[in-house]
């Protein structure tokens, strides 16, 4: 008896405990604010390709900074950040700071410890030199505060990898040259001690310059505070001055965590895991990383015409690859930035305006527009932003643009030549021509290594010009649009009625022949596809679904060959298909979770009328390549491109077509979620009988009415409804499964 009832109060104990424990927990998640649950460590060990880097900025600023390694398991640190002035790039600028009277080199690298990094601050010890770092940045000006044990003297190298410094007194102001463009960058630095002693570094080669400031044996501590600029030194001095010149270290740091709470509270959550917030609010700060806005006070230095402009009271962004973006970063900024968005589409006017063709970038960077990947997909940004509301851009000079970019600019990937014949071609036949099987390459302006990607090229400009058509009805141009709307359905020109796959024809109009839609293409499959195999682009005919059903064989038959996607191994060893393929990671089956191409591909279940399936498989997707560590990001993530399908999807909605006005339901992850609108509205996502294991809706409704589609309109959102589910851990495999439920695709009524 004694040793049961011993039992008994050892189980209530462990209650009492396992209780105390929970009220912490929830206490300290109650405590949180949404720039808390940010991780930027997500995702720093890279699958195969590029990491994501732990950005330090505000968001879409022009100072942008992370450690510069290969990833985090890297040893050292390449100096001291001060501006990344593209997504993925090194820093422009360098700062060492070293103790003693060793050799100094132009960057120094650093080894460190206890590293801790958010959104708006940054702490690292150098544990050689003994260096407590503390940073924080504000927009176009950042600071530093080095503290030394005092010990010895104290140095700080400062470095331009191609351009040139100079030092006076206090401060340090220069430029660097960004590659072998025209762009610089130029900076003004100033510390709040005078140094004992100025030196310049013998160059390394005729590109480096450093200087360096030191410091009397007793200073302790040291801050630096620097502005950028991409106009002047003097423009550098003043964008430092006037943000950030008589601020405290502690005011810049909580003013930047202010700003970060702000902006991701836009979007609050709740929910038992702590896990999917971490995960949830570090992608949405990831997708703010780009496009960067680069106006200085009221003007802004463009490379696409080398000038410097006024922006006449419209900021302009740049640094944006929209072929990955286009997709879901865009219109997620719709949502929640909906006058940044008016912003960079004005900035996309602008800068055809000021390239010698007028044609809509494709991969606007600081630098000039890049002409990256494939298609121009510019134009679906302007008709989903146009067809969801937003005003503010000149809708027929933005189609000119896009007009003249895809019809004037030649199709070849990475090309910006004007059309040339193969561009004949696809105009005359309606398919971007693969070479046979011995043929060579003939035209000296298809990339090496970038190939033709025929059968890429032909989905993505199809669908291209159906947005196009979208734009041409709105403007009242109906011939162009009755003509673009025709042309939009030229992926039956590929399709291949006995396979159901996309299939890559030669110029007579033969498919080419033998073929396997595994690894048919060479490197990246690029010589028909696109860094993906045939699995995906098989998919990709986001504007009319519908009819890819059809082709399919109806849904049964679609939905099998889904399924089949994600049932179909490799073929061969990951160390051999990852050699050809290393983009095509985050593998399930053939289907690719790491590249953008296969975003929409979860959401298809929902027009073949079984959107249980895609409740089943977005979970299991996340679940399986999205999490809260290292490893927690299956492929590139593109500053945005990847991790807005994960703000998506986690709230429970997608948009699968740009350009239509819809979002196509998938499995809410949140027990309630609310989008602020402004104006005192919100969307509000409310799932009852929620645990994170009841992936599966059971029933909807939509402002208090039910809700029997699998997907809504835009407009539903930014009136401020209510949708509610109740979710369970079976699927209900009749709700949203009637032909009067599917989403829309192709001609929906977008006026």
């Amino acid at each position: 008896m004694k040793r049961s009832l011993h039992y008994v109060f050892r189980f209530i104990f462990l209650l009492l405990v396992l209780g105390i424990m929970a009220n912490c927990s929830r206490s300290n998640s109650i405590g949180k604010m949404p720039v808390d649950y940010v991780n930027p460590y997500i995702g720093n060990i890279s699958h195969l390709l590029v990491p994501t880097y732990p950005t330090i900025h505000l968001p879409n600023s022009i100072v942008r900074v992370y450690p510069e390694r290969e990833d985090f398991t890297g040893n050292k640190i390449k100096g001291l950040p001060v501006v990344v002035t593209s997504h993925r790039g090194t820093s422009a600028f360098a700062i060492s700071p070293v103790t003693g009277t060793k050799k100094l080199a132009s960057v120094v690298p650093l080894a460190y410890d206890n590293e801790i990094i958010t959104p708006y601050y940054y702490k690292v010890f150098l544990n050689e030199d003994n260096i407590d770092v503390e940073y924080s940045p504000s927009y176009q000006s950042a600071i530093y505060r080095f503290k030394f044990d005092g010990t010895d003297v104290s140095s700080l190298v400062i470095s331009s990898r191609n351009g040139m410094l100079k030092a006076d007194g206090n401060t340090v102001s220069g430029y660097q040259q960004i590659g072998e463009y025209a762009t610089k960058v130029y900076l003004f630095l100033e510390s709040d001690i005078a140094p004992v002693q100025l030196d310049s570094l013998p160059n390394e080669s005729r590109e480096q310059a450093s200087v360096v400031l030191k410091f009397a044996k007793n200073a302790q501590q040291v801050q630096v505070r620097y502005g950028v600029s991409f106009i002047s030194e003097e423009q550098a001095k003043k964008n430092l001055y006037r943000e950030i010149k008589t601020a405290s270290f502690e005011e810049v740091k909580n003013k930047g965590r202010d700003i970060w709470n702000e902006t991701l509270g836009k979007i609050k959550v709740e929910g038992d895991s702590e896990d999917s917030k971490s995960i949830f609010y570090t992608a949405l700060y990831r997708t703010y990383e780009r496009m960067i806005c680069i106006s200085e006070d009221g003007m802004y230095y463009s490379s696409f015409d080398d000038k410097i402009h006024g922006d006449n009271g419209i900021p302009f962004y740049t640094d944006d690859w929209i072929w990955d973006t286009y997709r879901a970063t865009h219109p997620l900024r719709v949502i929640l930035e909906p006058e940044k968005e008016v912003q960079m589409i004005n900035s996309f006017v602008k800068m055809a305006e000021q390239m010698d063709n007028f044609w809509m970038p494709t991969f606007p960077e600081v630098t000039g527009d890049s002409r990256r990947m494939n298609s121009n997909h510019g134009v679906a940004t302007i008709i989903d932003a146009h067809v969801k509301g937003l005003k503010g851009f000149n809708l027929e000079l933005a189609y000119n643009a896009c007009k003249q970019g895809i019809t004037e600019k030649t199709l070849i990937p990475w090309s910006g030549d004007r059309a040339g014949v193969l561009d004949e071609f696809y105009k005359n036949n309606g398919y971007f021509p693969a070479l046979g099987a011995d043929e060579k390459e003939f035209l000296a302006n298809v990339n090496t290594n970038e190939k033709r990607q025929p059968v890429a090229v032909t989905l993505g400009t199809v669908y291209d010009e159906w947005c196009l058509s979208q734009i041409a009805k709105k403007i009242g141009k109906k011939d162009d649009y009755s003509y673009f709307l025709k042309r939009s359905l030229n992926y039956h020109k590929l399709f291949n009625p006995i396979t159901r796959f996309f299939h890559p024809k030669d110029s007579y109009g033969n498919f080419i022949e033998p073929f396997d839609y595994s690894d048919s293409g060479g490197q990246g499959a690029r010589d028909y596809y696109g860094e993906n195999n045939g699995w995906v682009y098989r998919w990709d005919v986001q504007h009319n679904v519908a009819d890819l059903v059809n082709l399919m064989g109806g849904k049964d038959a679609f939905v099998n060959e889904l399924e089949r996607m994600y049932d179909t191994p490799l073929g061969k060893s990951k160390f051999d298909f990852y050699a050809q393929l290393p983009d095509h990671t985050g593998n399930v089956g053939q289907f690719a979770m790491a590249n953008e191409p296969s975003l929409h591909i979860p959401y298809l279940y929902n027009y073949a009328g079984q959107p249980w399936r895609t409740q089943k498989r977005i979970r299991s997707l996340l679940d399986q390549w999205f999490r809260n560590d290292l490893m927690g990001i299956p492929g590139d993530e593109d500053g945005g491109g990847m991790t807005a399908f994960v703000v998506f999807s986690q709230l429970g909605f997608y948009p699968v077509t740009p350009g239509l006005p819809m979002y196509v339901i998938g499995s809410p992850t949140f027990e309630r979620a609310s989008i602020t609108l402004g104006q005192g509205k919100t969307f509000d996502i409310i799932c009852h009988n929620y645990s994170p294991q009841h992936k599966y809706i059971q029933s909807a409704k939509l402002n208090g009415e039910p809700w029997n589609k699998s997907w809504f309109s835009h407009d539903d959102l930014m009136k401020g409804d209510k949708l509610e589910f109740v979710m369970g851990d079976k699927p209900n495999k009749s709700w949203a499964s009637a032909e009067e439920s599917l989403p829309p695709s192709f001609e929906m009524n977008v006026d």
